[in-house]
């Protein structure tokens, strides 16, 4: 994985403009901690950071070829799983290749086929391409959105990065934030509306989506979208057609010239893929898989089960790691070390993000490094088999609004009284209305089937993109590849399509998925309850973040006091969260982990000299 950065301007000469390319190059460090390297043109600026994954010489970039009297610049950020595919169709048409990189087979694939290169890849990436001659930009972003790709056009200049800190280092962008952006941050948060880039000057490229820039013109377009079809196979063909679809998706992810392991948690998805990887391994003599769970100090003495979080994880994957024979290490985090990363999380996120749950995946992701440079991971099981309470409650399933952030009013009523009059509550409810109006119809298809389908768009277009920006942001800034084989677009589409009744099989959420795993996994894993990413139960959690925000409410000039009130920040902090009735965003947002959240806002607004235009 990589960090790439580009600078493309229709009419100055900006040849000789190498610092600014080179400072915003330089905020993607972690992201490419290996090699970088910088194109320069009379109008075309180009950085980039690797990350060594595949062909450590003939990887390089920015990547050039020259066909005839054009030349082709590449920068690129990603991973493509049927790079021998493509290269194959290639070679038929004629092509050469200088080294087994995926990074050329990308550059050739959109020489011979423009955008229509999209239908020939299947990865997450994030990529710009420079033609020379006819002096044209063309950047494109994966299915599923698991690479992000955000850009700027302002003055007749094209600017990009991979991360929001690298536009902010140009500068003709400015840390300031509108009338949007504050609705962003205070009625979605921590989601974002597609394309938001939440500052003013910046925006985001969608998922399945490309942007070409030519002549100070862009045009955006959408290369990809779920359809709504008929699914005509039976139950066992369903169940064969997930097991191989996932299996494939695992296998393709695991090449690799350095070292790979799994997240394993002991549910239903990470243990998938790592049994699937394990069995890889011991096929081609690879040796044992490392597999990796996160814990907390003295958790066991304060968990408490409920309804989203049934049971703790660490004694299922120690089960999991021994049936499949993995080394099993065990991070386990100290509860006042979670509160000092919130800061390093946010400046990761480039935003307030989703608090403790943050800070723990980088504090995880830090010590998983320490041993290897690629890992899976199961996010987006839930999203597309069915994993969430919100897929099965009847008063979520009826809501009129997302799922997982009914707290639209409660926000409200804490922001400061300059925000008031913003219309927070209409501006959340036209964001789910304008997804719902997107959502793919089948004919003829029953009410119940309809309200599923929309449930499960909504959770692939808003919830899944929020948990792949966290775990790209805290992975790739301790310079970790983390794939996530769920977000195959073909097992996407294919579950996309299943019935109700199969893909909740026997009533259980993820039911198809169980059973297509059955035979896999050991049975009581089969079996076990869903319970999400574990989070700190620990009294000494709740107060390291009461005293960290107590301090900023005694500072008046703290940042944070531009969004919210003081006096309703107090009573949330003084009563451990809890004056704050719903949970903020998801399940697990919620007491001490909402006054987390706070410390975020105040850190972004702080490190960012985040400035209002009210």
């Amino acid at each position: 994985m990589c960090g790439i950065v580009g600078w493309i301007s229709k009419e100055g000469n900006i040849k000789e403009s190498t610092k600014i390319i080179e400072n915003m190059t330089c905020t993607l460090n972690e992201r490419g901690p290996d090699a970088f390297g910088y194109y320069s043109s009379e109008n075309v600026q180009l950085g980039h950071r690797r990350l060594t994954i595949v062909d450590p010489e003939g990887g390089a970039q920015p990547m050039i070829r020259r066909i005839g009297d054009r030349k082709y610049v590449l920068v690129y950020n990603g991973e493509l799983y049927n790079t021998e595919e493509v290269r194959e169709k290639l070679m038929k048409k004629g092509y050469h290749f200088e080294s087994y990189s995926d990074t050329e087979v990308l550059l050739v694939s959109y020489i011979e086929w423009g955008a229509d290169c999209l239908k020939h890849i299947n990865g997450i990436f994030a990529f710009g391409v420079c033609d020379e001659k006819e002096k044209e930009v063309f950047l494109a972003r994966d299915h599923l959105g698991v690479k992000p790709l955000f850009y700027s056009i302002k003055n007749n200049n094209l600017i990009f990065g991979s991360q929001i800190k690298a536009l902010l280092a140009h500068t003709m962008i400015k840390p300031t934030i509108n009338y949007e952006g504050v609705m962003e941050i205070l009625g979605l948060g921590p989601a974002r509306s597609l394309g938001n880039g939440i500052f003013e000057d910046i925006k985001e490229i969608p998922p399945a989506h490309y942007l070409t820039y030519r002549g100070g013109a862009a045009k955006l377009v959408q290369y990809w979208e779920l359809e709504a079809k008929p699914h005509k196979e039976d139950l066992n063909t369903t169940i064969e057609h997930t097991r191989h679809l996932l299996v494939d998706a695992v296998e393709r992810q695991l090449v690799s010239d350095v070292s790979v392991c799994t997240f394993l948690s002991g549910g239903l998805d990470s243990s998938a893929i790592s049994i699937i990887t394990s069995n890889l391994f011991k096929r081609e003599g690879r040796g044992q898989l490392e597999t990796f769970s996160i814990d907390y100090r003295d958790n066991d003495k304060y968990f408490e089960a409920n309804e989203f979080q049934p049971n703790s994880d660490q004694v299922w994957a120690e089960k999991m790691a021994e049936f499949i024979g993995s080394h099993h290490n065990t991070v386990t985090l100290e509860n006042v070390q979670l509160v000092e990363a919130l800061k390093d999380a946010t400046k990761y996120n480039d935003l307030p993000g989703m608090a403790d749950i943050d800070s723990s995946l980088h504090l995880f992701c830090k010590e998983v490094r320490k041993k290897a440079t690629v890992a899976l991971s199961g996010e987006c099981a839930d999203e597309i088999f069915g994993g969430y309470p919100w897929f099965i409650r009847p008063e979520d399933v009826n809501a009129n609004t997302f799922p997982w952030s009914k707290s639209t009013k409660e926000r409200k009523e804490i922001i400061n009284k300059d925000f008031q009059n913003y219309p927070i509550e209409e501006y959340v409810a036209q964001k789910y209305l304008d997804t719902i109006n997107k959502v793919p119809k089948l004919k003829g298809e029953s009410k119940e089937e309809a309200r599923m389908r929309e449930l499960f768009y909504l959770n692939i277009k808003w919830f899944m993109i929020t948990l792949l920006n966290r775990k790209d942001r805290m992975s790739m800034g301790n310079s970790l590849e983390v794939r996530v084989p769920f977000a195959d677009y073909r097992l996407v589409e294919y579950a996309f399509n299943l019935p109700n009744h199969m893909k909740f099989y026997q009533g259980r959420e993820k039911g198809l998925l169980r059973e297509a795993l059955r035979g896999i996994l050991p049975q009581e894993i089969i079996e076990r309850k869903k319970s999400p990413y574990p989070k700190t139960h620990h009294i000494d959690y709740t107060k390291a973040v009461q005293s960290w925000m107590r301090k900023i409410l005694s500072n008046k000039n703290a940042p944070i006091f531009e969004l919210v009130d003081r006096q309703k920040l107090t009573e949330i902090v003084e009563t451990g969260g809890k004056a704050f009735k719903k949970p903020w965003y998801g399940q697990l947002m919620t007491g001490p982990q909402l006054i987390a959240y706070f410390i975020q806002i105040n850190t972004w607004m702080e490190e960012y000299q985040v400035k209002i235009k009210k």
